[in-house]
C-alpha cells in the first residue's frame, strides 16, 4: 500500500503530461490517422495523459488506462479531472476535517486550478470551488 502511494505521489512529482479536450467532441482512433478505426467520440473537458506525441497526433490514455490516438490538434494545455469515486467530498481546505463545500458524484469533469499535496483545488463548472483529495480523482 505504501509503494502505491508513494507511486502516486511521484506521478504527480514527475509531472505527467495531462491535457483535455478542446473541443465539443473529438474523436479517438486506433492508430495515428484519420483513416484508422475509429473508436469513439469524447466531449469537451474529457481528460487525458498524452504519452507519447508523434507529428500532428497524440497517444493518450484515459481513466479506465484504455490507450487510443487522438489529433493533437484537439488538446487543450486546460486542466481537467474526472471523478472516479461514487460521491467525492470536495472540503473547504486541503483537510479531512474542513466543511464540505460541495459533493460531485462519479464521473463529473472539474477544473484543475492547484496541485496542493495529496489535494488538488477545483472548480466546478457551475463556480463552486474547493479541494478533493487527490485519491477520489483521475487526471493529475
Amino acid at each position: 500500500m505504501l509503494a502505491a502511494a508513494a507511486a502516486a505521489g511521484n506521478a504527480l512529482a514527475a509531472g505527467l503530461d495531462f491535457r483535455s479536450v478542446a473541443e465539443p467532441a473529438a474523436v479517438l482512433y486506433d492508430a495515428p490517422s484519420a483513416k484508422s478505426k475509429k473508436l469513439y467520440v469524447v466531449s469537451r473537458g474529457y481528460p487525458f495523459e498524452v504519452v507519447v506525441v508523434v507529428e500532428s497526433w497524440s497517444k493518450v490514455r484515459d481513466a479506465n488506462g484504455d490507450l487510443t490516438w487522438i489529433e493533437s490538434r484537439h488538446l487543450a494545455d486546460k486542466r481537467t479531472v474526472l471523478v472516479k469515486v461514487p460521491l467525492a467530498q470536495v472540503r473547504d481546505r486541503a483537510d479531512d476535517n474542513a466543511p464540505v463545500v460541495f459533493q460531485a458524484q462519479q464521473n463529473v469533469l472539474l477544473e484543475l486550478l492547484e496541485v496542493a499535496g495529496g489535494w488538488l483545488r477545483v472548480r466546478h463548472r457551475d463556480g463552486q470551488a474547493g479541494f478533493v483529495k487527490v485519491s477520489q480523482v483521475w487526471g493529475a
